[in-house]
Formats: C-alpha cells, structure tokens, sequence
C-alpha cells in the first residue's frame, strides 16, 4: 500500500511543481512540461513492478508514435486563444481536434504495428 502511496504523491507532486514553476516563468515550466516525465515514472514504475524492459521498450514505441497527434492540441489551443475564444471553450475545441487526430491516426496505423 506504501507503494501505491508513494506512487500518487510523487505524480502529484511533479504537477505541482510544474504549475508553480509555469506562474513564475512560461518558459520554465514548458521546459519542465515538456519532458516526458509522465512516460519516464510509467516506465519507472512498470520496470519496478515487473522487471521487464521488453514491456518498457514496447511502450517506449508506441509512446513515440501516439506522441503525434498530441501536437495537435499545443498548436489548436495558442490560434483559438489569440481568437479571443473563451478559455474553456478554447480548451475543449483543442481536445476535441486532439481526439480527432488521434482516431484518424489510428485508423490509418490499423493493421500494421507500431
């Protein structure tokens, strides 16, 4: 149980980190964002639970091919905002687009491996 603890606080605490960063520095906290640290604590904790770095190498590939039509979402969301579009609707065009490519992007991947 201390594990699982553990595993939610250290999440929690690196979004924090980058949401305090980010107010005082857009820069900063892009830089800190940027990093795959959400992947790098998956495949720290997958390796720590099972031991297996064919999984981690797995997932590594597939990561960077579904890390593509995540753009998506970091170039819709600045041209809406600088529309004047309301943030929350804004944000939810942009995920909407995200989706979008996403399913268009596995759809066209369907059948062969990533």
């Amino acid at each position: 149980m201390a594990y699982y603890i553990a595993k939610v606080v250290i999440s929690a605490l690196l979004i924090v980190l980058i949401t305090e960063v980010a107010k005082r520095s857009s820069l900063a906290g892009a830089i800190i964002a940027s990093l795959p640290a959400i992947s790098i604590l998956a495949f720290l904790w997958i390796y720590i639970e099972t031991g297996d770095a064919q999984r981690i190498a797995e997932l590594s590939r597939q990561i960077f091919w579904l890390v593509l039509p995540s753009l998506i979402l970091f170039l819709a969301l600045p041209v809406l905002l600088k529309q004047n579009i309301n943030f929350y609707a804004a944000l939810f065009l942009a995920i909407v687009m995200t989706s979008g490519a996403y399913l268009v992007f596995v759809w066209i991947l369907r059948g062969k491996s990533l």
